[in-house]
């Protein structure tokens, strides 16, 4: 099990100087290796990688090995800056809209753009076959007939971009997306789990390497620059505090501007990030507008860029990693029986309960299922909470197995111990073993309790809440009787009055009359004009009026039967009409 803490981060070194970058122990100086941004297109090939690409920036390290010394231990320097600085992994993956769809052979994606239309995404048959990117989908049916046309999918990709988002959860809890083809993981505190931040960025591109994915990954300091950095095809390390040498020799298409804009700053022969930054910051705002400027800060690290995470980052949370994936029920119940007892017992050393826990399954072919509990009261009693897992855990589809489970409690209260004292003995026992049954139901069934709300109408005096969640009565709230349960439909019925004001004496609901004993009223309510409007007044000008309800007068009565019943007349006596009468709710 892999826990994650708050530690001081380990960062990869670079060589005395920063000129040159350092090679792994037995590799030739000068050896190209292994390279994850040479070739987007996944090409066996290092060597011409290596020779395709340009010399990385100053400050950054190389792509061949991950820059450490023979015999180095992969950390800065004791009581360096970089203990406390946040470190920043982004990954590009520039083939996504092609690699998601698992298609083999010549593919392009194409859309429509105003009354043109054009390819977005090659894959590398069809790239080798002379089609590219921004060409027209007519000259690239010319070129290649046999391509296979796939129409643009945008809600696709980015569902498919959130769903690769909770897989690298795994890495660190704080994860979220960079346009439509980037993620960036705030991997501070995370890395010294993974043997540093080399061996974490390893991980990570080899893991999306076995799902057929190409991606180029680089770790700064800053968001911005970690970004910037994939977006212009570099992948490695960034010292902290080199973020700007970094950057700066990059082309401008680190910084995701519109072409227009850097067709206009290249006329200006300002080819590079840096060139673009040394200029007078005034003079580039009023000819440019201030995004270019912000986007040269975030990309030199000047100005921080916040991430969105995809999932809030949990109070506290617990995970196991399996060497032979799960894929039995009883398998997934004991492995979570020992989560749940690693978070609960952090739960009691700091005081706390847990109102909502998420167990995030992590499928052995990078898919991601979640299930979710709620309590109502605070709780860190593993048992209760296994029994509203149980009901849950069959929503899981283990297929080829699970390697790796995540327990995590995205919201926690206080909870300590409560003495009873003398004549509340038990009554705290009580209180617990109400909500554990309120919570049991709650898994399968809505919820819910009534509160009083300031509202003399009747509709409006009461509203749902949570069956936990604090009651307060507004003053003055229900001072006459009312029913217990108001008719959702109130039917219309007939009554008949001695004088038009007078009581009821006799009902007729339906086809049958009933007489009247006794009877109380009447009680008028008024409507809420700031709600329902006021009505017209005859004669007067301005603005029209609008719909208002008509008040209602109610009447407490009491049938020869014994039933009582809450009715209303509903608006003023008029002559010559019938006034209009309805049974609203039965009283006890």
């Amino acid at each position: 099990m892999r826990r994650r803490c708050c530690g001081p981060p380990r960062m990869v070194g670079v060589p005395p100087g920063g000129a040159a970058p350092w090679t792994p122990a037995g590799e030739p100086t000068g050896s190209p290796g292994p390279s994850l941004f040479g070739s987007w297109r996944g090409t066996d090939s290092a060597a011409s990688a290596a020779q395709s690409r340009p010399a990385p920036p100053e400050g950054i390290e190389g792509l061949g090995g991950f820059g450490l010394p023979a015999g180095g231990t992969g950390g800065w320097p004791p009581g360096s800056p970089s203990r406390t600085a946040r470190r920043i992994l982004a990954l590009r993956l520039p083939c996504f809209r092609i690699e998601r769809l698992r298609l083999t052979g010549s593919v392009a994606v194409w859309a429509q753009r105003g009354s043109r239309r054009l390819v977005l995404a090659v894959s590398a048959e069809a790239e080798a076959a002379g089609l590219r990117e921004g060409q027209a989908l007519a000259d690239a049916q010319a070129i290649l007939p046999e391509v296979l046309l796939v129409p643009e999918d945008p809600a696709g990709d980015t569902a498919a971009l959130e769903r690769l988002a909770l897989w690298a959860l795994r890495f660190t809890p704080l994860v979220g997306l960079e346009g439509e083809d980037a993620l960036v993981l705030d991997i501070t505190g995370a890395e010294h789990l993974f043997g540093g931040e080399a061996a974490l960025r390893e991980e990570v591109l080899s893991r999306l390497a076995r799902m057929g994915l190409s991606v180029v990954g680089a770790v700064a300091g800053t968001t911005g620059a970690a970004v910037a950095l994939v977006r212009a095809g570099w992948g490695g390390l960034v010292p902290p505090g080199q973020e700007e040498a970094a950057v700066a020799p990059l082309s401008l298409a680190a910084l995701k501007l519109e072409p227009a804009l850097v067709g206009a700053l290249q006329g200006l022969g300002l080819r590079d990030v840096g060139s673009v930054a040394a200029q007078p910051r005034p003079g580039l705002v009023r000819r440019f507008g201030s995004g270019l400027a912000r986007m040269l800060d975030e990309a030199l690290g000047r100005a921080s860029r916040p991430i969105t995470p995809i999932r809030p980052p949990p109070e506290m949370a617990v995970g196991r990693d399996f060497a032979d994936p799960v894929v039995t029920r009883e398998g997934i119940e004991a492995a979570l029986g020992g989560l749940l007892e690693d978070l609960c017992r952090a739960l009691r050393k700091t005081g706390r309960g847990a109102r909502r826990m998420l167990l995030r399954a992590h499928r052995v072919d990078g898919d991601v299922q979640e299930v979710a509990i709620g309590t109502g009261l605070a709780s860190r009693d593993p048992g209760h909470l296994a029994r509203l897992f149980h009901g849950k855990l069959e929503r899981l589809a283990p297929d080829c197995g699970f390697d790796r489970l995540t327990l995590e409690a995205p919201t926690t209260d206080p909870l300590t111990g409560v003495q009873d004292g003398l004549g509340i003995a038990g009554r705290s026992a009580r209180r617990e073993e109400l909500a554990q049954l309120l919570d049991r139901l709650s898994q399968r069934l809505a919820v819910w309790r009534l509160a009083p709300q300031a509202s003399h109408w009747p509709e409006r005096a009461v509203r749902r809440i949570g069956a936990f969640e604090e009651v307060e009565t507004p003053e003055g709230w229900a001072a006459r009787p009312r029913p217990v349960r108001l008719l959702r439909r109130p039917p219309y019925i007939s009554a008949m009055a001695l004088l038009p004001d007078a009581p009821p004496s006799l009902l007729r609901i339906g086809r049958e009359a009933l007489r009247v004993i006794r009877a109380e009223g009447p009680e008028r309510f008024e409507p809420e004009w700031w709600r329902d409007g006021v009505p017209a007044r005859p004669g007067s000008a301005g603005c029209p009026a609008r719909p208002a309800r008509k008040l209602r007068d109610y009447y407490r009565v009491e049938l020869a039967s014994g039933a009582r019943l809450w009715i209303c007349r509903i608006g003023l006596a008029e002559p010559g009409e019938t006034a209009r009468w309805a049974l609203h709710g039965h009283l006890p």
